[in-house]
């Protein structure tokens, strides 16, 4: 067992943390990672490691992301010999570092070999007990290795500012027939037999302009046609519904399909799932120019977000 550590105080950190219980799975998994270390002190520092990444996982699941910690470097015993490596993949996003915090220590050390090809760094205080591990919070890069506790970003900022990494749909410009790539029309997808637009606002007398986009819940066969449609309300303010069909040679839905709207936060705003027969779901609502959302879909495990700016 590696050396017990004291617990940093972060109180300006409070109430924005994530305690994630260490289990007997994030003990045994640490310990196979260290038994792979012929020098005690680096079997120390992979048993750590490994602890922080197991406690940022859970936190990101927690939160609807998607993770790969298999196909990470702290998942590979070669790579962990070789570097001070607790890098997590995030499915869409890119790579997290997990780092732990030592005993009372008021800063978070970063390796220089780690400050490149990351998408953040995440701090991790390990109880003494080595039972429960916190996150803290959060910086976007990294330029030097000690890094003081009370610059990190809090928590409650980290679900946004991953949703601001993946790329942004302007809704505003497809008022102006300019549409980003992978969007179609409507016929291109849905055709021959679209599913009847249900959307309220489609009867008033305004113009609006539907895209199409196939988003696959793991693989084709789960895929489900999103619909995006935008109404100019005034010049400030846009009407949007969105739908999600059935792809071509399907009736119905996946049982417990489910679209949400999130607001920058990535928080959920609204929602709706879908039943045993429904050939549709779609939620509307109003956004003024620069208002950002997420639209997320999640059939199980798996969950796609796409996001947007009015």
């Amino acid at each position: 067992m590696p050396t017990s550590i004291h617990s940093a105080t972060t109180p300006d950190l409070e109430p924005w943390t994530f305690t994630v219980p260490l289990t007997l799975k994030a003990h045994s998994l640490a310990e196979q990672f260290r038994c792979y270390q012929s020098n005690p002190d680096k079997g120390k520092q992979v048993y750590l490691n490994t602890l922080a990444v197991y406690a940022v996982n859970n936190y990101l699941q927690c939160r609807g992301f998607e993770t790969d910690w298999e196909q990470s470097d702290s998942w590979n015993s070669t790579m962990q010999t070789l570097m001070d490596v607790a890098d997590l993949g995030v499915k869409n996003y890119g790579k997290l570092e997990c780092r732990p915090v030592l005993p009372k220590a008021k800063t978070l050390y970063i390796p220089p070999e780690v400050w490149l090809e990351r998408i953040g760094y995440i701090a991790v205080q390990i109880e003494e007990s080595l039972r429960e591990a916190t996150v803290l919070g959060f910086v976007d890069k990294a330029t030097k290795s000690q890094l003081p506790l009370i610059q990190l970003r809090s928590l409650s900022e980290l679900p946004g500012y991953l949703n601001k990494m993946r790329p942004v749909v302007n809704l505003s410009q497809w008022l102006e027939s300019l549409f980003e790539t992978g969007w179609q029309t409507v016929e291109a997808i849905l055709a021959p037999n679209p599913t009847d637009l249900a959307f309220s606002f489609r009867s008033l007398p305004q113009a609006y302009v539907s895209r199409c986009k196939l988003i696959e819940l793991g693989s084709l066969e789960q895929a489900v046609v999103m619909m995006v449609t935008v109404a100019g309300k005034s010049q400030k303010e846009i009407d949007i519904a969105v739908e999600v069909q059935p792809p071509k040679g399907q009736t119905y839905l996946l049982t417990n399909l489910q679209l949400m709207v999130l607001n920058e936060k990535g928080e959920v705003v609204m929602d709706i799932q879908a039943g045993s027969n429904n050939k549709t779901i779609e939620l509307e609502f109003s956004g003024q120019v620069g208002d950002c959302f997420g639209v997320k879909v999640t059939q199980g495990n798996v969950s796609v977000i796409e996001n947007f700016v009015v």
